[in-house]
């Protein structure tokens, strides 16, 4: 009897990743990954990019549709408002690494537009040892989650953001010390200019922990 293969099952590994280098090579292998079925409809892989001895490394969620097309993370509106965050944090993002724990833009269409997608835990999964790659090759003093996808995928498993942010604490899943603060997008998304001050400002106070690592 012949065996009927099920190609569902060759997605959602994680299977350790052969042995890289640098920065550059990861990359490179990250752009032929098919752990998970996300690579399909997404333009190319978005890898990280910055400084490769970085003190601070910020993980998102996912590229956006800007990112999707530009092979860049954190350039589109959530992009800029980090980077207006990070500046009144006087934080030098040059001097840090920017990454997103899934690594292909997740969509849904609605006319015209691509509309962002939440990852799946088990998508995240199969993205984890690619974060785990960039962890391990930059080094960096601390780890910096921004959301709860990248706060899950940073822990190994799913936390709530109200238990764990806007401090500094280690995390033996990746031996670093990590702080977890809210996604940029989310202080876009908040529903009237009063709340988007106010958690942006927050956003800021979390942001100025890290001066001591990336001023």
């Amino acid at each position: 009897m012949g065996t009927v293969r099920d190609e569902k099952s060759s997605y959602l590994k994680s299977e350790a990743l052969p042995p890289l280098a640098n920065l550059k090579e990861a990359e490179l292998s990250a752009h032929k990954c098919r752990r998970c079925p996300l690579w399909e409809r997404a333009t190319q892989t978005v890898f990280g990019a910055g400084d490769s001895h970085a003190r601070v490394v910020f993980v998102g969620e996912q590229p956006g549709d800007v990112e999707d097309r530009t092979g860049l993370p954190f350039v589109g509106p959530a992009g800029r408002l980090l980077d207006r965050a990070l500046n009144q944090a006087q934080i030098n993002r040059d001097l840090c690494y920017v990454t997103n724990a899934v690594k292909h833009f997740k969509w849904e269409s609605l006319g015209q537009r691509r509309l962002h997608k939440k990852p799946t835990s088990r998508e995240i999964q199969a993205c984890r040892p690619w974060l785990q790659a960039e962890i391990e090759l930059i080094q960096p003093e601390v780890v910096v989650g921004l959301g709860a996808t990248a706060a899950a995928s940073i822990f190994g498993v799913p936390v709530r953001i109200s238990d764990v942010r806007g401090k500094l604490t280690h995390v033996e899943s990746v031996g670093k010390t990590c702080l977890i603060t809210a996604h940029p997008s989310s202080v876009l998304r908040a529903p009237d200019p009063d709340a988007q001050r106010t958690e942006f400002n927050r956003l800021v106070k979390d942001l100025t922990l890290l001066r001591a690592f990336a001023g």
